[in-house]
């Protein structure tokens, strides 16, 4: 049985393609058509900034702040220095209290593209459970909370289970996280009225505890809303490139290789990504995502200036666009391509065409250079590049060079002044 929605967040979840599971859609839809919820998605601060992968999340908290909610990004001060053992084979490595503090002040800046911190009814907060996780004493936790979790049901969990099942050692302090999840939501609850958590599909386990953990306490109907955990067609997990992960933050990756990174998506996921990514109406995502052929290339390109003006505003997708056309149609180099400046001391009596490749990131390492190479796929200033013996001077670069790996990453070599 198909359910129609009556609330306009619900509607938008289903029809561009957001939702896996709710506990309860109905209960949910009505509380969003009866006032404004309160909704949040957690992030753990292991880094300086999100990735790509986390993009779907973002723009869950954009189209409910968009429909009339309060989103609520709740930073894991506290919950990082535990780490989440969801489906990883490993623990994590735990951070310092200084490194997590700067890592969530990198993570800042992305959200404030995507939603409005303001004093209105549906203004977002951003909040870190460290405000009530750092100040737990241990016994009174264990006697008002530990109660409530049945450890014969925690192991049932996938995210434990997968672990136990390959014989991986889990530690007491992961298999606390899920109990500290749960634990933020009742907080959350408690103190500004939070009634959703959304998270990824991975998250079911962890949401279904908080919600049961705050209705045993609080007695109060909370509500869980998970979204597909995304990969591309070819089977590759969403947020990962050839160079490693596509982040958020404009100091780890430049804007022009962000728009490149979304130019490049197969012509199989270009309309599904389109609804999810972009705020483009769904008529308007299913028609370029039906293209065909080079017209496709149309969509990716739309989708490539979309996704970006989002995140780092119309400017900077426009100057990644014109780097683009120049780079690809006029075979030229253009301003935005990432490069390498080296000094006339580094280059000495010449430099490696190999080290060259390595230290632009278009290969990982000097193996993968010299196999770029060898397979044909390298380019010196639009030209094959067969030599992997070949070394580069300071007079070679009296004005900048150009390589490129296949046809789409490009990297600019120059000689600082």
């Amino acid at each position: 049985m198909t359910y129609h929605p009556k609330s306009d967040f619900i509607r938008v979840m289903i029809e561009r393609g957001f939702m896996a599971d709710c506990t309860d859609m109905q209960g949910l839809d009505e509380a969003m058509v009866n006032g404004v919820v309160p909704a949040y998605i957690g992030f753990d601060a292991t880094a300086k900034s999100l990735h790509v992968g986390s993009l779907i999340q973002i723009m869950m908290l954009r189209w409910l702040q968009k429909t009339g909610h309060k989103p609520i990004t709740l930073m894991g001060g506290g919950t990082t220095k535990v780490g989440d053992p969801s489906f990883r084979a490993d623990e994590r490595p735990l951070l310092t209290p200084e490194q997590i503090d700067d890592n969530i002040a990198g993570i800042k800046q992305v959200f404030s593209a995507y939603v409005s911190y303001d004093d209105t009814p549906t203004g977002a907060l951003m909040i870190n459970n460290a405000e009530w996780l750092d100040e737990l004493n241990y016994l009174d936790f264990l006697r008002d909370i530990g109660r409530h979790f049945s450890v014969n049901r925690m192991l049932s969990f996938e995210s434990v289970k997968s672990r136990l099942d390959r014989e991986q050692s889990l530690s007491f302090l992961e298999f606390n996280y899920m109990i500290l999840q749960a634990y933020d939501f009742l907080e959350l609850n408690r103190r500004y009225g939070c009634a959703l958590q959304m998270g990824g599909s991975d998250q079911w386990g962890n949401i279904v505890n908080g919600i049961d953990l705050t209705r045993r306490v609080l007695e109060n109907e909370i509500y869980g809303l998970t979204s597909p955990l995304l990969t591309t067609s070819d089977g590759k997990k969403m947020g990962k490139s050839l160079s490693g992960a596509v982040w958020l933050n404009p100091e780890m990756l430049s804007p022009y290789e962000f728009w490149q990174f979304w130019r490049n998506t197969t012509d199989a996921d270009t309309g599904r990504f389109l609804k999810l990514y972009t705020e483009l109406p769904i008529e308007e995502c299913e028609r370029l995502g039906a293209l065909e052929g080079s017209e496709i290339n149309e969509a990716k390109i739309r989708l490539a200036n979309e996704v970006t003006t989002l995140l780092h505003g119309a400017d900077a997708a426009a100057a990644a666009a014109a780097t683009a056309r120049e780079v690809f149609e006029k075979g030229g180099v253009g301003d935005d391509l990432p490069t390498l400046e080296l000094t006339a001391d580094e280059i000495g009596d010449g430099i490696s065409i190999v080290q060259l490749i390595t230290r632009t990131g278009l290969a990982k390492s000097g193996k993968e250079a010299k196999r770029l190479i060898a397979d044909n796929g390298a380019r010196l200033d639009d030209a094959p590049l067969t030599d992997t013996g070949l070394m580069i001077d300071a007079a070679a670069l009296a004005s900048p060079i150009k390589l490129s790996a296949g046809k789409k990453r490009h990297a600019l070599v120059v000689l600082a002044n």
